[in-house]
């Protein structure tokens, strides 16, 4: 048994760590016979995980369920970046202690940033007996091993460990998308910024070498791809943990070079975006000109207490060089009001912000307090009166630009990589433009997977209509 102690997570000091090719113990492969739900929530990263898990798990014989109160198997992959994240999973939880209570023979699981809580193990270890196992971010390629010691010996396994262990290349993966890639090219974080548990609970950074991303996307050309999404919780920090002198700037220009049609890199921190970046994107048609780049405050005085080692002066000349260098560029970014004594001046000034960069999309939230984190000390005097409200009138400005951004596009003509059928029109495509904005459009079926022309007939908030010429 392993658990995570934030005191270990917390320390400077770099650990070294080895490349490894997954390699799952031909004993295990197809031992097993059942079911298995797979639950996943919160980013990207989350995402592309449970794309690995699922192979993992299929690899040991199990066989996905959509119910899952279907499975011999329910595995929850958790998020912890706000308490909401972890309110759902302990909801989730309390359905499965019920379904539990009449299924004895049910596998329960949990992986994913929640397990590499230490109040969440501690829970577990309290009141949640009866969950089967917990594996860490860590060593998530450990899951095969640590299901079968479940099924064997009967006792619950809870391997979870708190510093980053072997870069494992070479995973399984099952993809959702058969057109649109995620390519983890970055893991963990080394930034700290005063709010945020990620560095807790993803490790320190490490990078993958360019060889290895780069046979991933020639792999994933040739099964058809026509986009890869690079992968990383600060992805501009790519390369810097090497000792081989490349950056996200010479990456980007590799993959460039491939020729896939899209490339798309989340998420970026504007610390770490350089002029060479600029300069890479600018250059390259098939990088997409969607950045997404998270300032979190329009207030100095709440970027420094946040721990984010940049001005808003800093960021604005950053926002005005992709402006002006990339063409058509859209600009998205995560705002977090209410933080620990955020004034109302400081507020105004989130405001003055928004209204300067008339965002394409930005995520909003309430300052969410996550244990272990300095953020989670501070003296707070903001009610949550305050701070609803903030968000409220902070939302109704975004929206607006939402839809000014979306209702320039009308009569003008997009390029969509197209998914499939339209869930909420019938008879309609949907897909997303190269600045990532989601359109549902009239066409013919044969043009799912492809990359097509498309008017602009109509603009909404959240999406555009259109037609395929």
């Amino acid at each position: 048994m392993h658990l995570p102690t934030y005191k270990e997570a917390r320390t400077m000091n770099k650990k070294p760590y080895e490349r490894k090719a997954f390699l799952l113990n031909p004993e295990l492969k197809h031992r097993y016979q059942g079911t298995y739900h797979l639950k996943t929530y919160g980013c990207q990263m989350n995402e592309h995980d449970s794309e690995n898990i699922k192979a993992m798990l299929e690899e040991l014989g199990f066989l996905e369920v959509e119910d899952y109160e279907k499975a011999d198997l329910v595995l929850l992959n958790t998020c912890s970046i706000r308490e909401n994240a972890n309110n759902k999973a302990f909801g989730m939880l309390g359905r499965l202690k019920h379904l539990k209570e009449e299924n004895k023979g049910l596998i329960v699981g949990i992986c994913g940033c929640m397990a590499q809580e230490e109040k969440v193990i501690q829970d577990i270890l309290d009141k949640y007996q009866w969950i089967n196992f917990v594996v860490g971010t860590n060593n998530l390629y450990q899951l095969p091993e640590v299901i079968a010691k479940v099924i064997e010996s009967k006792q619950q396994q809870i391997e979870v460990y708190s510093r980053e262990q072997d870069l494992v290349e070479q995973l399984p993966v099952k993809r959702d998308n058969p057109y649109s890639a995620y390519v983890n090219i970055i893991y963990g974080c080394d930034k700290f910024c005063t709010y945020c548990i990620v560095p807790y609970t993803r490790g320190r950074q490490r990078s993958r070498t360019m060889e290895d991303i780069l046979n991933e996307v020639d792999h994933l050309i040739h099964e058809g791809y026509q986009e890869v999404i690079l992968l990383g919780q600060n992805v501009n920090a790519y390369g810097k943990d090497l000792a081989y002198g490349y950056d996200l700037a010479d990456l980007l220009e590799k993959i460039a070079l491939t020729k896939i049609p899209r490339i798309r890199f989340v998420t970026s921190h504007p610390w770490d975006f350089t002029d060479k970046m600029i300069d890479v994107i600018s250059k390259y048609n098939n990088i997409c000109p969607s950045i997404h780049l998270p300032v979190q405050s329009g207030s100095n005085q709440v970027l420094k207490r946040m721990g984010r080692r940049y001005t808003i002066e800093q960021y604005l000349t950053l926002f005005d060089k992709l402006k002006a260098k990339k063409k058509n560029c859209a600009i998205s970014t995560d705002i977090i009001v209410g933080f620990p004594n955020e004034t109302e001046e400081d507020f105004m000034d989130t405001l003055k912000l928004v209204e300067y960069c008339k965002f394409d999309n930005a995520f909003t939230f309430i300052f969410s307090k996550r244990e272990g984190t300095p953020a989670a000390k501070m003296k707070d005097n903001v009610s949550d009166e305050i701070k609803e409200k903030r968000l409220q009138q902070l939302n109704e400005v975004v929206n607006q630009y939402f839809l000014e951004n979306n209702q320039a596009l009308l009569g003008t003509t997009v390029d969509v990589l197209v998914m499939g059928t339209s869930e909420k029109k019938d008879g309609y495509l949907y897909g997303y433009t190269d600045t990532m904005k989601l359109i549902n459009f009239i066409g013919e079926k044969s043009m799912i997977g492809k990359i097509v022309r498309v008017e602009v007939i109509d603009a909404k908030t959240w999406s555009l209509d259109g037609r395929a010429l």
